[in-house]
């Protein structure tokens, strides 16, 4: 019982630095990444839609994004779409691409990213926090209804502790790389 408990922790700590990860890869850096635009949909025929399922995204130069749609139809919308983002980047129309020039971050813009970077970090270590405290709470009402020895209980706490200690550790190294990677130039 306490094997499926800890199993399960582990689990769900691991989806919370994936979860981590993939909102820390759309804090934009210097460089032109196309995970940039992940979170960004588009009305096509009426249903929002990723934007990457209705276009092909590249980044041609280590400065500069571009979106070319397979329907030219919604260009219009794609780039309203990208306006309407928080990525603070004005897309450029020729009629058949959209191409996204990424600006030179300045330091104080790299502070605040780094900033965002760390607030994000926080709450991942919130929700390792919350997971831990759910399965020690498990464990607690196993050991009170007498179905596991005090003995296992505590052991059972312990290793749970020890996978919180460890995500956390995981969180901060993942932060400390995203923000080293926006703080350089």
């Amino acid at each position: 019982m306490i094997n499926d408990i800890l199993k399960d922790t582990e689990n769900r700590m691991n989806l919370s630095i994936e979860s981590l990860r993939t909102e820390l890869s759309r804090i934009r850096t210097g460089k032109a990444n196309i995970s940039l635009l992940d979170g960004i949909t588009v009305p096509y025929y009426g249903t929002p839609t990723p934007l990457n399922q209705v276009a092909n995204i590249s980044a041609p130069e280590p400065r500069l994004l571009t979106v070319q749609p397979w329907d030219k139809a919604i260009i219009g919308e794609i780039e309203k779409a990208l306006q309407a983002s928080d990525l603070g980047i004005t897309p450029n129309n020729d009629g058949t691409v959209i191409r996204l020039p990424l600006p030179q971050l300045t330091q104080e813009v790299r502070e605040d990213l780094a900033k965002q970077a760390r607030k994000r970090g926080e709450d991942a270590k919130v929700s390792v926090r919350n997971i831990r405290r759910d399965a020690n709470d498990q464990i607690k009402k196993l050991e009170k209804a007498k179905e596991i020895p005090e003995d296992d209980s505590k052991s059972g706490q312990d290793d749970v502790q020890k996978l919180t200690d460890d995500a956390i550790k995981q969180v901060d190294s993942v932060v400390a790389e995203k923000e080293k990677e926006v703080l350089e130039f």
